[in-house]
């Protein structure tokens, strides 16, 4: 699709040579006067405009250009405005570019210059678009999906890499960690996205209703089917099946499972007659499924079928970084579910989360929140309206405190994990040996400590 531009001057002849050169790439607005150019852009919105700062031939003082400038970027700051002026309008086009125009050129005009400064304003309203979008969804996360922690940005970028193929893709993590939004997101980011989402948690169902559940009876089959039903998989077709809990799934259903991964067709149970199927398939699990594999519990053949692309989600007492910003988004959501005043938390109750080891995790978190909300009184909720009020939380607890506290199991983490190595844990920590030496001051740790326990391990 052309980017729209828009030139404004009062010399028609200009404006047609304009449009000669610029119509293959661009779609062309032209207007030539200070009221024709307020209307186009009103109406049309262009990224780009280039503007004369004299438009009025009867009086050349008049700069109808520098009021147009002043007006767009008012209604439109993102707009990339190049000014044309005549060659002893100089002060004037600074007065421009004061106001925020991107660029100005002085005339004569040299059409294939102003090609190329009209190529890198669109360009640069390209990006800003791109960044802008990003930020405006950052923060209500990336489709809905909270993380500013790197880990989750990782997860974030794998996602737009793997969501426009139809690979099948294992997705691990512990309970409550957000598997099913993951796969979600895979399904919203696809070119199936248009096409139904099935979600079917093999955990939940028992195991003899569980193969009619997913592929589906003829009527017959067995006493009580006095009807044809679809499975999963066929409602699924063309678009997503998520089976959380793929772990659980018996190793009758798993050599099902596999057949259709190899040739994309299916039985209905009590049937004969083969159903091909356009289905992606996304899986979850929050069992070691590399273990069950080799206790024989879970297929190799279909371990390695699904594990084509795996991702793991890390649980949120590794990624302490969003607790308070998933707080905070929950707190907004259930202040408007329940029709309540916008709650906040006060530095206690965020240090006191921070503090949290969190074994259910994202969703013990939207739990306590919901729970807060209904029944607290208060606009700043406490420790105690999270529940807290008994545990053994330091009485001294605050952000900073927390803070300091998750700064300092960091460290004691990675010098443990590289043996007292001081180089080795600065990098692992993504900060300079010097840093973490002086944290290791701050904190009065014993580096030797780590040693030693390095020499133990040989």
């Amino acid at each position: 699709m052309k980017s729209r531009i828009l030139l404004v001057d009062d010399e028609e002849s200009l404006l047609k040579q304009m449009r000669w050169a610029l119509d293959a790439d661009y779609e062309i607005l032209t207007a030539s006067t200070e009221a024709e150019a307020v209307a186009m852009f009103e109406s049309e919105h262009p990224p780009v405009v280039t503007v004369d700062l004299s438009l009025n031939k009867e009086n050349p003082s008049d700069l109808g250009g520098l009021r147009l400038v002043e007006r767009f970027l008012t209604e439109e700051p993102a707009t990339r405005v190049i000014v044309i002026t005549g060659n002893d309008d100089d002060a004037n086009a600074l007065r421009a570019v004061r106001l925020g125009a991107f660029d100005y050129y002085c005339k004569p005009i040299r059409l294939e210059e102003i090609k190329v400064m009209i190529q890198r304003a669109v360009h640069t309203h390209q990006i800003y678009r791109r960044l802008h979008s990003r930020s405006s969804t950052s923060a209500e996360g990336f489709q809905d999906i909270i993380g500013h922690s790197k880990s989750m940005q990782d997860i974030f970028k794998f996602i737009e890499r793997v969501a426009p193929s139809d690979i099948s893709v294992l997705i691990s993590g512990e309970s409550g960690t957000g598997k099913e939004m993951v796969a979600q997101a895979i399904h919203q980011l696809s070119p199936r996205k248009g096409n139904p989402f099935i979600a079917v948690n093999c955990g939940a169902i028992p195991e003899n209703l569980m193969e009619s559940e997913l592929f589906g009876y003829e009527k017959g089959a067995f006493t009580g089917a006095y009807a044809q039903k679809r499975g999963k998989f066929e409602l699924a077709h063309t678009g997503t099946l998520f089976l959380d809990e793929i772990g659980e799934l018996v190793p009758s259903l798993q050599v099902k499972l596999l057949r259709f991964l190899q040739d994309r067709k299916i039985e209905r149970v009590g049937g004969n007659q083969s159903l091909e199927l356009d289905v992606r398939i996304i899986a979850a699990t929050n069992r070691d499924l590399k273990k069950d594999m080799e206790n024989h519990v879970f297929r190799e053949d279909l371990y390695y079928r699904l594990k084509v692309v795996p991702v793991e989600i890390p649980p949120l007492r590794k990624r302490r970084e969003d607790i308070i910003a998933l707080a905070q988004y929950f707190l907004k959501k259930y202040c408007q579910e329940h029709h309540k005043p916008l709650m906040s938390l006060s530095s206690e109750a965020e240090g006191a989360l921070l503090l949290q080891s969190w074994p259910g995790n994202v969703r013990e978190l939207e739990n306590l929140i919901s729970r807060a909300v209904v029944l607290s009184m208060r606009p700043v909720l406490q420790t105690s309206d999270l529940g807290f009020g008994m545990d053994p939380v330091p009485s001294e607890v605050n952000l900073k405190f927390a803070k300091k506290a998750i700064e300092l199991d960091f460290v004691k983490k990675a010098l443990s994990k590289n043996k007292g190595i001081v180089s080795r844990a600065a990098r692992e920590l993504g900060i300079s040996r010097v840093n973490l030496y002086e944290l290791i001051e701050k904190y009065s740790i014993q580096v030797q400590e780590y040693k030693v326990n390095r020499a133990r391990a040989k």
